[in-house]
């Protein structure tokens, strides 16, 4: 993080500092399309955006590290952290900058609490009966980071929290899709149960030993996926311009390169069993290269 990100946010304090810095790293190592899309903000809204997806992503390495996810460490790392945000502050790096976003931005605690929940859920849950009980586990783990995101990206209507908590939905979602075949190497299926039972899919259907190809029932229910994600994008874009001005080119591209992942499915013939879909960097640029001119006329 350049020091103009954090002298434009007032973060002055040399510990304070080195936590916000452990965060973007978080973030430009885990996170491209999130940090592409941070570099659109002002400069002092920056660090705190960094600060969220740290916490976040600290949070899923715990408990998705395939080569050795640490269930305990989650459960202490989870207690520790709500008490030092009771407190205001922290010893360990990424919940330091994250409390000191907290603080800053007045976010709720209940939001922390909700993500937590819905982390835990993780290390138990397996799948998930419903589209309404995969809602339920979602609001945690996703609509909560975009309700998080809303005072530091300057609402200029209630109702943008609304279109947040869908945005955060469409995202996960669109991870959901992607990695069907590596969830359930993790034990996991995020696609609900009664979905499969829609389209005559098991989850022996969606494992390694699938056999050649994808079939036509697997790529029906893609596509029934894409298509709830897709309705999803189109009522949270209504929200970006309940945003300040200076924040929408940022959730613009981050829906557009998120969105895209869908798009890549669908090119993949939705084999998303055996291969694991990216964004190109080409499209990457041809989106984000006229945002960032767009953000600085606005910020101007």
């Amino acid at each position: 993080m350049s020091a103009r990100d954090l002298d434009a946010a007032g973060i002055a304090e040399p510990g304070l500092r080195v936590a916000y810095e452990r965060c973007r790293r978080l973030n430009a190592a885990h996170g491209r399309t999130y940090y592409l899309a941070t570099q659109l903000l002002p400069p002092a809204k920056r660090p705190h955006v960094h600060a969220l997806y740290g916490f976040a992503r600290y949070a899923d390495e715990l408990v998705d590290d395939l080569g050795g996810a640490d269930p305990e460490g989650l459960l202490g790392w989870s207690e520790d952290f709500l008490a030092d945000l009771l407190r205001g502050d922290s010893d360990d790096p990424v919940s330091r900058a994250a409390i000191h976003t907290a603080q800053t931005w007045a976010l709720p605690t209940e939001h922390f609490e909700a993500f937590f929940t819905s982390m835990r859920m993780d290390l138990t849950v397996t799948g998930y009966p419903t589209y309404a009980a995969l809602e339920h586990y979602m609001y945690g783990s996703a609509a909560v980071i975009g309700l998080l995101m809303v005072p530091i990206l300057e609402p200029l209507d209630d109702a943008a929290a609304s279109h947040a908590r869908r945005l955060g939905e469409a995202f996960q979602l669109s991870n959901f899709i992607r990695d069907v075949g590596e969830d359930l190497r993790r034990g996991r299926v995020y696609l609900p149960a009664e979905d499969l039972a829609r389209f005559g899919v098991t989850r022996e259907d969606l494992g390694p030993d699938h056999g050649s190809g994808v079939s036509a029932s697997v790529r029906a229910l893609i596509a029934f996926e894409i298509a709830r994600t897709r309705a999803l994008y189109r009522e949270a874009a209504r929200g970006t311009e309940l945003l300040h001005p200076t924040s929408r080119d940022c959730v613009r591209t981050a829906t557009r390169l998120y969105a895209g992942i869908l798009d890549q499915v669908e090119r993949a013939d939705y084999d998303v069993l055996s291969r694991r879909v990216r964004v190109p960097n080409r499209t990457r640029l041809l989106v984000a290269v006229p945002a960032l001119l767009r953000a600085r006329r606005a910020r101007s």
